[in-house]
This record gives C-alpha cells, sequence and structure tokens, in this order.
C-alpha cells in the first residue's frame, strides 16, 4: 500500500501515525549515523558525528590550500618584468621573468612589458619666434625603463606623454625661426624636442625612455602654403642671382688683379729703365766735361758729328758734299727704292752701273763749272 493511500498509516519520514511533521534533527542524525557507518563504522552516533566533521573539515583545508597555492603561481616573460604589492604597499623588488609564486589575496603582482616599442603621434599648429605659424606633427617612441615608477608615480603614462609632448614641442618651435623649422632645421628640432621630453618625463618621475622623436612633416598651415610656396621661389632665386654674382666676381677680380699687378710690374720697370738711363746719361755728361775741358775744340767737333749723324741716320735722304765747291748733291733714294719696290721687275746688274755712272758724270761735271768759276 502506497504511503499516502488512505488508512496506510505511513509517511516517508517513518510510521509516525499521526503525529504531524518529521523532526529534522533526527532526519540529520539518521543522516550523520548513515556516513559514520561508511567512514568510520562500529562507532556510536554521537562520536561518528564529530569524527566525520574533522574528516570534512581536514580535507576542505587540504582542498582549500591546494586552491590556495595555484592560485599564487604565475608566469612572467621574457620581456615583461613583475611589480609587487603587498596589501597595496609597493615592493622594492621587481620580478624578473620566470616561473613565480606569491600569496594570493596578500600579494598583487603586475606585469609592465620593458621591451616593447610604444609609439605616439601628435600633431599641432604652432607659433614661432618670427610669429609665424606652421604645422607640425611628430612620432614619439619610447619604453619602459622603470616597471615600478611607471605604475606608481603617475596615474596614465600615455597622458602625461601627450601633456609633455605638446609642452616640449611649443617650447622649442616658439624659439626658432620659421625658414629653420620647415627646411633644414627639422633634424635639430627633433633632437631638441626629444631632449626636452626626456628632461619633462624624468622630472614626472614616470619611469618612460624616449627611442627616437621624428618630426614627420612641418609645413605652413594649408590655408598659405602656395604663398609660402611662391615666397620660397623668391628665395631660391635670390639665392640663385647671388651665387652667379659671385662666381663672376670670383672670375673678374683675379684678372683684374693681375692686370693691375702686370701695371705695376710695368711701371717698375719703366722707372728702373729712366733711372738708370738718367744715371747714365748723368756719368756720360760729367765724363764728356771731362774731356772737353781737355780739349775743347776736338771734343766740340766730336759731339757735332755725333748729334748729325743720330739726326741724320733715321733719314732716308742722302746728302753728298761735292769736293771744292759749296752745293751739296740730294739724292732721292727713298723714292727710288719704292720705285724699285713698285715695279715687278728688279733691275740688272747694267741699269745699276749706268745709273752710277750717270750720277759720277753730273757730279764731275758740276765739280768742273764749280772750279771754272772759282777760277774767273
Amino acid at each position: 500500500m502506497a504511503w499516502n493511500e488512505p488508512g496506510g498509516g505511513k509517511d516517508p519520514w517513518g510510521n509516525r501515525g499521526d503525529q504531524g511533521p518529521p523532526d529534522l534533527d533526527e532526519a540529520f542524525k539518521k543522516l550523520q549515523a548513515q556516513l559514520a557507518g561508511i567512514f568510520g563504522g562500529g562507532r556510536g552516533a554521537a562520536s561518528g558525528g564529530a569524527g566525520f566533521n574533522a574528516k570534512i573539515f581536514g580535507l576542505l583545508l587540504v582542498v582549500a590550500a591546494v586552491v590556495y597555492f595555484f592560485m599564487g603561481l604565475y608566469q612572467v616573460d621574457q620581456g615583461e618584468r613583475g611589480v609587487v604589492f603587498r596589501f597595496g604597499a609597493v615592493q622594492d623588488q621587481v620580478v624578473m621573468p620566470g616561473l613565480h609564486w606569491n600569496p594570493p589575496l596578500i600579494d598583487v603582482v603586475e606585469l609592465v612589458n620593458v621591451t616593447r616599442l610604444n609609439s605616439h603621434s601628435h600633431q599641432a599648429l604652432m607659433l614661432t619666434e618670427d610669429e609665424n605659424i606652421v604645422d607640425v606633427s611628430l612620432t614619439v617612441q619610447y619604453v619602459t625603463a622603470d616597471p615600478v615608477a611607471f605604475l606608481v608615480n603617475v596615474k596614465d603614462p600615455q597622458v602625461s606623454v601627450t601633456q609633455a609632448t605638446e609642452s616640449a614641442l611649443r617650447h622649442v618651435v616658439g624659439g626658432s625661426l620659421m625658414n629653420s623649422v620647415i627646411t633644414e632645421g627639422r633634424e635639430a628640432l627633433g633632437v631638441d624636442v626629444q631632449e626636452r621630453l626626456q628632461a619633462y618625463l624624468d622630472s614626472y618621475g614616470t619611469g618612460i625612455r624616449l627611442d627616437k622623436v621624428n618630426i614627420d612633416r612641418s609645413a605652413p598651415p594649408a590655408q598659405v602654403a602656395d604663398a609660402f610656396n611662391d615666397v620660397q621661389k623668391a628665395k631660391e632665386d635670390e639665392q640663385r642671382l647671388i651665387n652667379e654674382a659671385n662666381a663672376h666676381a670670383e672670375s673678374v677680380i683675379p684678372e683684374a688683379r693681375g692686370e693691375a699687378q702686370k701695371i705695376i710690374e710695368e711701371a717698375n720697370a719703366y722707372r728702373d729703365r729712366v733711372v738708370a738711363r738718367s744715371e747714365g746719361e748723368a756719368q756720360r755728361f760729367t765724363k764728356l766735361l771731362t774731356e772737353y775741358e781737355l780739349a775743347k775744340d776736338v771734343t766740340r767737333n766730336r759731339l757735332y758729328l755725333d748729334a748729325m749723324e743720330s739726326v741724320l741716320g733715321s733719314t732716308s735722304k742722302v746728302l753728298v758734299a761735292v769736293e771744292g765747291g759749296n752745293n751739296i748733291i740730294y739724292l732721292p733714294l727713298d723714292r727710288m727704292s719704292k720705285d724699285a719696290a713698285s715695279s715687278s721687275v728688279e733691275p740688272s746688274d747694267e741699269a745699276i752701273r749706268g745709273i752710277a755712272d750717270s750720277i759720277v758724270r753730273e757730279l764731275n761735271e758740276r765739280a768742273a763749272a764749280a772750279q771754272t768759276r772759282d777760277s774767273r
């Protein structure tokens, strides 16, 4: 008969008749007695319950200890460093790569990658020292050098890098000229920004070490790009003309200096020649004076003959004095030489001999006429 059939007198808690709901303590004791029989056997109800409780508690402690131990194990990779916080206080010792254990719920380990190259890009409009606006964009590459300072000293390292980059860039660009920022001074600009940014990060204690600051772009704003290009072309033309002028000057000045030196040397040579000639003439005059004082007539005739020789020696006319007469015959040798030069046929020896004979006869006739006139 089923337990819930009328008149059965049975219920799932035992044959209790009409006594009401079962006693929970009694049901729990029965369960403990059954489990005690399984694990311990042959003990009383009270002693069996206490032993069961001790064994269960010990088993739970062992399981909890094993779980607690495995919860404390962690792995630090080769490129990472671990920072231990014990009850919220940072420990000085940095955990190196490998397998480590720290007590859970007491220590908290933060892993920081110290080999990964982080990158931050920044772009802004800057005002230069000569009050021009330039558009500068750069990239900052950095690594974490001090993991403890990186986690403890700053709340958000990325925000600190952004703000420090903005400050360093504005300080450097504000102290530079626009032409230097956008042309040949870009490399120096990157070096100056890196030095100042590293100083800022060190003063904040961020534990960040900069690897490189690259100036990606530095140019005037897009609104004035065309005007700026025109100015740059004008400057290039100016520099080209200056270079051409310098090249022309370099070619002309040495030539002019050489010509001037040549004129100076010729003047010095003329001066030396005139001075030497004057000194020679003075010495000659002194010697002639001495000779003149010794023999005046002879010296006077000699000077006269020398003067006539120097004067007549440069002319083509020939004067012949006839002996015993006062007439002087003029021979037009210059005209004769011109006629001979203009003639294509050279005169023969006989023609020359005939001309000479006619000249001699004319001279003799003139001499005889002069003698006759003198005798009369």
